[in-house]
């Protein structure tokens, strides 16, 4: 039975593209490595350093590091994985679909100049537009009021 779930992730794995693959190597997936002895090799990352995507920091010397890939490179490597339904085997990062929806839902629609009291800026014509039909209606008022005045008189 485990051998089928092996030729499922090998068969998977070679449908993938070069970049997911390096991705995957590079960077193996917690659902698909299998726990390891607590000696770290020189080639495995530290443990500090668990997600490509995000910047972290060394507890020892106390540097920050920058993330392994920019966003950029992140958002192709997230399109390939919807692409490739390998979504799931990404870890979070600020192009992950998932977290794009929730920061969208949490934060709603905002455009600037939309807040209380505020409106869009608009073109010359739309801001002046509710003054320039004030002015017209009562140019046009005063004209009905000096017709009817020279018809009495």
């Amino acid at each position: 039975m485990a051998t089928t779930a092996a030729l499922e992730h090998v068969a998977l794995a070679q449908a993938l593209p070069p970049r997911l693959l390096h991705f995957f190597k590079r960077f193996p997936p917690p659902q698909l490595t299998t726990p390891t002895s607590t000696t770290t090799t020189e080639t495995s990352s530290p443990r500090w350093k668990t997600n490509p995507f995000l910047a972290s920091k060394n507890p020892t010397t106390g540097a920050w590091h920058s993330p392994h890939y920019s966003l950029r490179r992140q958002a192709d490597l997230f399109r390939l994985a919807i692409d490739h339904n390998v979504l799931s085997l990404m870890p979070t990062s600020p192009k992950h679909p998932l977290v794009k929806e929730a920061k969208r839902i949490q934060h709603g629609l905002r455009v600037k100049g939309t807040g209380e009291g505020q409106r869009v800026k608009g073109k010359y014509w739309e801001r002046t537009l509710q003054s320039r039909l004030d002015t017209r209606r009562q140019a046009m008022e005063r004209t009905g009021t000096w017709e009817r005045v020279e018809e009495v008189s």
